[in-house]
């Protein structure tokens, strides 16, 4: 008896590569068949290193994904695993968003109060000049960098 495409089968790891993990899968009436698991089928998550999610000689479940011409048996481990939530995917009913807690409105950026320029000391005029000369000088440069693509190009 052969494998069939899309079965899951119960398997023993026999080998890990860098790469993946050889599975041999018991066939009735004939001799076990080998397949590999693909590092990128082995979990639902990014496995960096295999080996910390098999080991030889576990017992897994995979699921045969296809057998080429050269008789390479593909597998996969994570397409084995039961789905989760699939009965919410195939409702017909749009999804809906879970509705935000109400805020307060105590909570909101007011400006600080400006003095009338009349009660303003001389230290309060200068850095009042100071703060406005840096941000028009800031947004010159910004508007420059867009034109020029780079401050300025060294020769």
């Amino acid at each position: 008896m052969q494998l069939e495409i899309g079965k899951i089968y119960d398997g023993k790891v026999t080998g890990i590569t860098n790469y993946g993990a050889f599975v041999e899968v018991p066939v009735e009436g004939g001799k076990p068949v080998t397949g590999m698991v693909h590092i990128s089928e082995v979990a639902n998550t990014y496995v960096n290193d295999i080996r910390e999610f098999l080991t030889e000689g576990a017992e897994v479940k995979v699921k045969v994904m296809q057998v080429n011409e050269q008789g390479k048996v593909s597998m996969s481990i994570k397409k084995a695993m039961p789905e989760e939530k699939p009965q919410q995917r195939n409702q017909h009913k749009p999804a809906q968003r879970p509705r935000r807690p109400e805020r307060e409105r105590g909570i909101v950026w007011e400006p600080k109060p400006q003095k009338p320029q009349s009660e303003m000391t001389f230290e309060d005029m200068m850095s009042k000049f100071k703060q406005n000369s840096e941000e028009r000088m800031c947004d010159i440069k910004r508007n420059t960098d867009r034109k020029n693509g780079s401050r300025r190009r060294s020769k």
